[in-house]
């Protein structure tokens, strides 16, 4: 009858409880995890991308402001010409010739205090240099 008092009786067909193992919440940390660095990492790539998207490029600006000398002012437009024409002399051999030709016939429109008008051929060769140029 002692042995009734305790609950100790002897169950023949019931296996004893076994410890399961749960791993989910490791799961779910590790996913977590997994996603946050892939957003973190995508914000960070488009961060760097709009800044490099935003910075100052001097090759485009002196592109432009090649494309929109005025022409009219022969002597100011011959300076302007050999200054934003310098950012692209270094592109390749073929730059730097066409470039030297270049300020070979815009000489004659510098370091004067009356210049005539740019005459054709020396408006071919600008536009020649302007031609080579890639952004």
């Amino acid at each position: 009858m002692q042995n009734l008092q305790q609950n100790e009786i002897p169950i023949h067909d019931i296996k004893p409880l076994v410890e399961i193992y749960e791993y989910s919440l490791y799961y779910l940390i590790g996913v977590t995890t997994l996603v946050s660095i892939v957003v973190l990492g995508a914000a960070y790539l488009a961060y760097k991308w709009y800044q490099n998207k935003k910075r100052f490029n001097k090759r485009a600006e002196d592109y432009k402001a090649l494309r929109n000398v005025d022409f009219s002012d022969a002597k100011k437009a011959a300076y302007e010409i050999t200054l934003y024409g310098a950012t692209f002399k270094d592109d390749s051999e073929r730059h730097k010739k066409a470039y030297e030709n270049m300020l070979e016939k815009l000489e004659q429109y510098k370091y004067k205090k009356e210049v005539p008008k740019l005459d054709d051929e020396t408006m071919h060769y600008i536009e020649l240099f302007e031609g080579l140029i890639d952004v």
